[in-house]
């Protein structure tokens, strides 16, 4: 079993997710794993680091594939006996303009962003070693979203008690009303993006919860982030960062210092904590 230190960031073949990559790959002092869905292009994204002379290592991961995330954490079990810093960054948004219908976009948006990265999170945050780092890759979207549901959705998803099966719960409900064409009427916002993004950064103050209470002496830092508006292919041309910006906050959050006690829990944007 290897002693190295290890760093997974997932989807991160493109765009933001491969810009943490390559900073991870300059400052993380360890081995780095670039995943993807497709081998082939995840083997291409680690070439083209290659060609930078920075050194990434591939291994397939499908977040909507619970299969694909349990092989995962077999292989990091096995080589490294857990885990330092994860970087959950994979997820999905349809376009403004996608004719898709909107419970269809509301099915498949928040099984990849909030259940695919909610599985992720159960089969591997017990692997992650005493002083490692978790950041959830969430959105400013979630903040406007949040300000556009019922004073009641907000208390819930404010609520520093809710569980993580009451999250789920709320998130399921929210798919079920968008087939029913009641979401609206049950206080929801009209964004399905935004929707996912609240399971992200309420699941993210959760697992800190659960941390604190379950692994305090591990000093574990657990924090969802926004990357700010980034010119992905998720986002577009118009955006005013580049994925290497987009990726500061992340990546500053997953090289937090050892001796650091904090953000936890926090919803940071620009390296700074974000009243949620």
């Amino acid at each position: 079993m290897s002693n190295v230190p290890v760093a997974v960031v997932t989807g991160s073949n493109k765009g933001i997710g491969f810009a943490i990559v390559r900073a991870l790959c300059k400052q993380f002092p360890g081995d780095v794993y670039l995943t993807a869905r497709d081998p082939g292009r995840g083997q291409e994204a680690v070439a083209k680091l290659q060609e930078e002379g920075l050194h990434a290592l591939f291994h397939q991961l499908d977040i909507d594939d619970l299969q694909s995330i349990r092989a995962l954490r077999d292989f990091l079990k096995e080589k490294y006996g857990g885990l330092n810093v994860l970087v959950n960054n994979a997820g999905i948004a349809f376009k403004v303009h996608d004719t898709t219908p909107f419970a269809v976009q509301a099915d498949v948006t928040l099984k990849t962003n909030f259940f695919g990265t909610r599985n992720v999170c159960t089969e591997l945050l017990p692997l992650v070693k005493p002083y490692g780092k978790v950041v959830n890759v969430s959105s400013m979207v979630s903040s406007s979203a949040l300000g556009n549901c019922s004073r009641e959705l907000q208390q819930k998803f404010r609520s520093d008690t809710i569980t993580e099966d009451e999250l789920v719960e709320l998130m399921t409900k929210f798919v079920e009303d968008t087939k029913k064409s009641v979401h609206e009427k049950e206080g929801w916002p009209n964004t399905a993006y935004g929707v996912s993004k609240i399971g992200v950064t309420v699941l993210s103050r959760i697992q800190a919860r659960m941390l604190n209470e379950k692994r305090k002496g591990d000093h574990i830092l657990l924090n969802a982030c926004c990357p700010g508006w980034v010119r992905t292919d998720m986002a577009g041309p118009q955006a005013t960062k580049s994925p290497d910006e987009g990726a500061e906050t992340p990546v500053y959050l997953a090289l937090l210092p050892s001796d650091a006690d904090g953000p936890h829990g926090q919803f940071v944007s620009n390296k700074t904590v974000r009243t949620w």
